[in-house]
């Protein structure tokens, strides 16, 4: 049973391996990533997720394919990946001293086995965070760390910034970028056992 990942984040690679899953190829997918008009944060991580699997099971149909993406808002306001260090600070000021919510977007397409296309299953996991109150020494130490360019919100969980966050309601791993419970319900569900199991 082979699998490919369909995202380059190392962060999801080290997430996969806490479960035992090693992914037998990863293609990232490349789209546009834009928010529809009218769309909401949830239906773009899904929307994302299931356009990015679908893109490499072109590529793969013999494969399991599994994707994800993470996105950040404050209300319905999406905070970008963050792509410059000023995208950073401009970030934390939005997150200081405020609820926030992170969203995965996770899907499995299961080979075509001589169907027209293979099933797909997807499922968003929304957690629900709040920061502190971040000083600008706190906002400027982090955006010189480096660790908040190229992460959805411009922070990452897993790193300095865990000491931002004072309370958290659902995924911590799915903040991280992939909901593990979920993702190998997901798994399981389409039919994928790992090497070994």
């Amino acid at each position: 049973m082979r699998l490919v990942l369909a995202s380059a984040s190392p962060r999801r690679l080290q997430l996969l391996a806490q479960i035992g899953i090693t992914p037998d190829e990863v293609i990232a997918a490349d789209l546009d990533e834009s928010m529809l008009k009218d769309e909401t944060p949830r239906q773009l991580a899904v929307r994302l997720a299931v356009a990015k699997a679908r893109a490499v099971a072109v590529q793969r149909p013999d494969a399991y394919v599994l994707a994800a993406d993470t996105v950040v808002c404050v209300g319905r306001r999406l905070l970008d990946k963050a792509v410059t260090p000023e995208d950073v600070e401009t970030c934390l000021h939005r997150l200081s001293g405020r609820g926030h919510r992170v969203i995965t977007g996770v899907a499995v397409i299961s080979p075509k086995d001589g169907a027209p296309d293979g099933r797909l299953s997807s499922r968003a996991v929304e957690t629900r965070l709040r920061t502190k109150v971040l000083s600008l020494a706190e906002i400027a130490a982090y955006v010189a760390s480096g660790e908040g360019v190229g992460k959805a919100g411009g922070y990452g969980i897993q790193g300095r910034a865990g000491a931002f966050i004072i309370d958290l309601v659902g995924s911590f791993t799915g903040v991280v970028g992939l909901p593990l419970y979920e993702t190998q319900a997901l798994l399981t569900g389409a039919g994928y056992r790992p090497k070994g199991a």
